[in-house]
C-alpha cells in the first residue's frame, strides 16, 4: 500500500496530462485547419509535432473503427472517454485498497 498508493496517484495525474494534450491537439489542428495559425512559426510548427507524436499513437487505432461524421473527426471524444472510463476504474480500485486497509 506505501509504493501502490502514490504510484496510482502518479498514474491519474498522467491520463489528466494525456487527456489535456489530446484537447490541445485537437484545438491546434482547427486552428491550423482554419488558418488562424501558421505553421510556418517554429515554435507551432515544434509544438504541434510534438503533440502529434504522442497523441497520433493513441488515435490511429480509434480512427479505423470510427467514421468521420460530416468530415469530423471525433477519435479524440472516443479517447477522451475511454481514459476518463480508466481513471473511474482505476478511482474505484483505489478506494477499494484504501478501505481494505482501514
Amino acid at each position: 500500500m506505501i509504493i501502490l498508493d502514490p504510484l496510482l496517484r502518479v498514474f491519474m495525474i498522467a491520463i489528466d496530462l494525456y487527456i489535456w494534450a489530446v484537447i490541445i491537439s485537437a484545438i491546434l489542428s482547427w486552428l491550423v485547419h482554419f488558418g488562424v495559425v501558421n505553421t510556418r512559426n517554429q515554435f507551432v510548427s515544434m509544438i504541434g509535432e510534438f503533440l502529434w507524436r504522442i497523441t497520433e499513437p493513441a488515435l490511429r487505432p480509434i480512427r479505423r473503427f470510427v467514421p468521420k461524421f460530416g468530415g469530423v473527426d471525433i477519435s479524440p471524444i472516443v479517447l477522451i472517454l475511454a481514459l476518463m472510463f480508466v481513471q473511474m476504474v482505476i478511482g474505484n480500485i483505489h478506494r477499494s485498497m484504501v478501505m481494505r486497509a482501514l
